[in-house]
């Protein structure tokens, strides 16, 4: 009767158009190890993307299905009425999103940022966490220039000596560190309650439409975490092969972020409660800042986060 179903749905679109923005998590090994494909049963068309910004645009459009961006401008896309559910987990941010300094720049921590010039990518969770980091320090946004760029402007700008600081993710913050160094991460942030997560979401109607190819899509992530933890020296190199780096680059940035086993997920730190939690404080903390009219309340937050395609994926 299953597969009855899946042929039956999978009649309704002949291809899944999954969003990526090359983050180190179960994504980039499903697209290796090709568990999309055999998971899936339809064409599968893989689009990129350099911010979440431009994936909640793409998610707004219909011009994609399903996609991973961070709890930040997920936080917002939600805010802003966008149709769409968490599903998942990509993974919680660590150390891979940090803030770096010139060396030049004669900065030794991060209250000394006072009219510096730092570079992010506007309604990014590095956005996100450098707005926290700030006020940790006593600074307002005002006391320092930001600049709204996406991470491969970000290293023109840096080479150029156009600016002082960044906080961006890798690969992008693998080049600036060898040139500057690092303030502070989202990894000390979140030993502080300032969580930052990827998160994976679907459009509503699509999902719908076509559950079980979202239950399926799930489970191909789950494969992709699987094979991490029973094999990380495989998982290490599909990131490399994907993202076209070194291993022991590879092994370096994977170390920068928690990815958590889809069984792990359904518990009340991540999607049970706690995902809906950082969502909440994320959209509180952008009305305060000034970036978002309203935020959405609790309920509406636990309203857009959906734990029955993981639950039937764990399932069968």
């Amino acid at each position: 009767m299953a597969e009855m179903n899946q042929k039956s749905e999978n009649k309704k679109v002949k291809e899944i158009k999954i969003g990526t923005m090359d983050l180190v998590n179960p994504d980039l090994v499903a697209r290796k190890e090709k568990y999309y494909e055999k998971q899936l049963g339809v064409k599968v068309k893989i689009v990129k993307f350099d911010s979440g910004k431009d994936v909640n645009t793409a998610l707004a459009a219909g011009s994609i299905d399903v996609s991973e961006l961070g709890s930040n401008p997920t936080a917002l896309g939600i805010g802003n009425g966008l149709n769409y559910d968490v599903i998942y987990i990509g993974d919680i941010i660590g150390s891979a999103e940090s803030l770096v300094v010139k060396n030049n720049a004669n900065v030794n921590s991060v209250s000394q940022l006072k009219g510096k010039k730092i570079a992010v990518p506007f309604a990014s969770t590095s956005h996100y966490s450098l707005l926290n980091a700030l006020k940790q320090a006593g600074l307002k946004e005002s006391d320092v220039k930001l600049l709204d760029l996406e991470p491969n402007d970000i290293h023109a700008a840096w080479k150029r000596g156009d600016i002082d600081a960044a906080y961006v993710w890798y690969p992008v913050l693998n080049n600036l560190v060898k040139d500057g160094k690092i303030l502070t991460g989202s990894d000390k942030l979140a030993k502080q309650g300032i969580i930052t997560a990827d998160l994976v979401v679907a459009r509503r109607d699509f999902a719908k439409s076509n559950k079980n190819l979202v239950v399926r899509y799930i489970k191909a992530l789950n494969q992709a975490n699987d094979l991490d933890q029973k094999n990380k020296e495989q998982s290490i190199k599909d990131i490399a092969e994907i993202l076209n780096i070194s291993e022991s680059d590879a092994k370096f940035q994977r170390n920068g972020f928690e990815w958590i086993d889809g069984k792990k997920q359904l518990r009340k730190e991540y999607l049970g409660e706690n995902i809906v939690n950082v969502l909440k404080n994320t959209a509180d903390f952008l009305k305060e800042q000034g970036s978002i009219k309203k935020s959405p309340t609790l309920k509406e937050y636990k309203d857009h986060v959906q734990t029955k395609y993981l639950k039937e994926a764990l399932e069968k």
